[in-house]
């Protein structure tokens, strides 16, 4: 079986400085939403916003190159607006994309006449006990709560019952010593922010070596 996909497909604008070859890109982008209308229900911006504020674009960079007086600022106000609107259309697409199968969301963002690119989605890092450097040694780590942040441990050798306070730590990881080779010891943290302490985290087992 095909182990799926880690990435999330994201739909980019990649956009030129040239007028005419952003004129291209904006109906074109407006011709692909406009026909697949299974898709994209009810578009946002509405498609006629875009070819409207590429139609005044247009007019107005013929009038750059007629070369009429003030006829860059126009040209690059309504420029701003219709990238503004792309922009918009592109966070529809995506928001589209999103809601479906993510097997299929690199088709639906291409449907709408853009490309994609991928994201890899890392998982968060979760809370590990493993052997420690020597017999009778843990090391532990976890994910950072933020800066200036503190980190509590402790461990249980009778299933949770009770808990042995390790020493604290700056740092998101500590190996913890004196522990009882053979045995099963349950591991857990939390951490120490400026907000206050965290709940304790959910146990991790290890037998110790």
């Amino acid at each position: 079986m095909k182990k799926p996909s880690t990435d999330r497909r994201i739909a980019a604008l990649n956009l030129p400085r040239n007028v005419y070859k952003l004129l291209a890109i904006a109906r074109a982008i407006a011709q692909a939403v406009g026909a697949n209308a299974k898709t994209f229900t009810n578009p946002d911006p509405a498609l006629v916003a875009i070819t409207t504020a590429a139609d005044e674009l247009e007019a107005a960079q013929q009038k750059v190159d007629q070369k009429v007086k003030g006829a860059v600022d126009d040209r690059d106000a309504r420029a701003v607006a219709l990238v503004k609107l792309l922009h918009q259309e592109k966070g529809y697409v995506q928001k589209i994309a999103d809601s479906g199968d993510p097997a299929h969301a690199a088709d639906v963002i291409q449907s709408g006449g853009l490309s994609v690119k991928h994201v890899p989605v890392r998982a968060p890092r979760a809370f590990t006990a493993k052997f420690g450097p020597v017999s009778g040694s843990a090391a532990l780590a976890t994910a950072p709560a933020g800066r200036r942040s503190s980190y509590e441990w402790q461990y249980s050798v009778d299933g949770g019952k009770t808990w042995i306070t390790a020493p604290p730590t700056t740092q998101t990881k500590t190996v913890v010593t004196g522990l009882q080779p053979g045995v099963a010891h349950a591991f857990r943290y939390r951490a120490v922010t400026k907000t206050g302490a965290t709940d304790w985290s959910e146990p991790v087992t290890l037998v110790v070596r």
